[in-house]
């Protein structure tokens, strides 16, 4: 097994992936769609949730002798290469802050080790099953899905059509019942036992039934719906899903679900990968784990419109017109600020981002922007003051009232291991909420 580590966001030198020649050609150049549809897993669902990443975007792009990894986080593999993507904002051999971000965005329980010497593919058989819940319930949301199937009776209330063949096989000498077929709009089909599947596999797991336990309700109502369920069937319930894809817009959650439960199914027969010739793997938007992390902190004193979801929309006139989504508003009408998450070094927070923020600021009427950034240098909140007057009368002044700070959330360099990390996290995090408690 060879596998190599590298960091979002970054160049590294062609000769570094000499180890992992195959995969590399398998997905360089290749938009985050491609790679989805060749098998890889993206998180959130489909892209759609995520502004800073797009179905366009390339994993690994080629320029000059140095190949530039994007925005994305996380494990790649074919036959027996590997390559991990780590945050450029960790430090050393262990991706703590990855791990972290996981678990406070996506509640993935403890156990959960990055950290430790397991193989990568059991780290992101992991990864698919803490998804399970997060993904089962989304699609739940919508009820249970239904669909019609095609049902084997034998009785003497005929419904549908006769099936003559069957029929003498199972009873002759004629005893009062005829064996039939008929079409039935149902819970308990082929997806639904699919779901069903996957939830008795998880049991199996040591921390199967706490996992499950999160989507207890979800989990009971697919077991109703499934009365058919045998173990048996696996297989087969795998391959006529395979065959019949979630095509209708209106389920896109049980499309993404079906994937999962899919891959998930297919780890006992294949490993996720090992001895397969498929790309394989998991990838996560940085930028949309690290905005809905501050959110988990910030949530009591900033609104979070979702660019993607559709939520919290507002508009710059008064025509309806000039859609925007800031990240985070103030609660305070008072003293209202505007925040942007950012998950790019204070270094590169330039002038579009500036324009970003002023015109939020502007539309509601906000004295004080913040970029909320990683911070991994230790550099203190730095403060912008918007200037007034003109070059051409040459009156440029600091104004006093409006600007804009850049607050970086220190990320910890020196953790012994990942409790002690957590530990400095939670330091860093209460001088980070401090510049919204004054």
């Amino acid at each position: 097994m060879t596998e190599i580590k590298i960091k979002d966001n970054t160049f590294t030198r062609k000769e570094e992936f000499e180890n992992i020649g195959i995969l590399t050609s398998k997905i360089l150049d290749k938009t985050l769609e491609q790679l989805e549809k060749e098998g890889v897993f993206v998180f959130p669902k489909t892209l759609k949730d995520a502004e800073d990443i797009t179905k366009e975007q390339m994993i690994l792009q080629s320029v000059n002798d140095c190949y530039r990894t994007s925005n994305v986080m996380g494990f790649l593999g074919y036959g027996k290469e590997r390559l991990v993507i780590e945050s450029r904002f960790s430090s050393g051999n262990k991706d703590y802050f990855f791990q972290y971000l996981l678990e406070r965005v996506l509640d993935f329980p403890n156990i959960l080790e990055l950290n430790t010497d397991t193989d990568q593919d059991s780290r992101l058989f992991n990864l698919l099953l803490f998804l399970f819940p997060r993904y089962l319930k989304s699609a739940m949301r919508k009820g249970m899905f239904k669909t019609y199937t095609r049902n084997q009776y034998n009785d003497a209330n005929v419904k549908g059509t006769i099936d003559i063949s069957r029929h003498i096989r199972k009873n002759t000498p004629f005893a009062g019942k005829i064996a039939y077929n008929q079409r039935e709009f149902s819970y308990n089909n082929y997806l639904t036992e699919l779901i069903r599947h996957t939830i008795e596999f998880i049991k199996t797991k040591p921390y199967g039934n706490k996992l499950l336990g999160i989507i207890k309700e979800d989990v009971s109502n697919v077991v109703k719906a499934t009365s058919k369920y045998e173990y048996y069937n696996r297989r087969k319930v795998i391959t006529e899903n395979k065959k019949n894809p979630i095509r209708h817009a209106y389920f896109c959650e049980y499309r993404e679900l079906q994937r999962l439960c899919i891959m998930i199914l297919q780890h006992e027969k294949h490993q996720i990968g090992t001895g397969v010739r498929e790309i394989h793997g998991i990838l996560f938007d940085g930028a949309w784990l690290w905005e809905e992390y501050i959110n988990s902190l910030v949530e009591h004193f900033f609104y979070h419109p979702m660019n993607k979801g559709g939520k919290g929309a507002q508009r710059l006139f008064s025509n309806n017109t000039g859609l925007i989504y800031p990240d985070f508003i103030s609660r305070d009408t008072e003293t209202r600020i505007i925040a942007d998450a950012k998950y790019k070094p204070i270094s590169n927070i330039g002038n579009t981002d500036y324009f970003q923020v002023l015109a939020y600021m502007l539309r509601f009427e906000a004295k004080k922007g913040f970029y909320l950034y990683p911070e991994s240098r230790g550099i203190e909140p730095f403060e912008l003051r918007l200037n007034s007057g003109s070059t051409y009368e040459n009156n440029v002044t600091a104004r006093d009232d409006i600007s804009v700070i850049k607050c970086g959330l220190r990320i910890p360099k020196t953790a012994e291991n990942y409790v002690h990390f957590k530990t400095q996290m939670r330091d860093s995090e209460m001088v980070f909420m401090n510049q919204f408690n004054s």
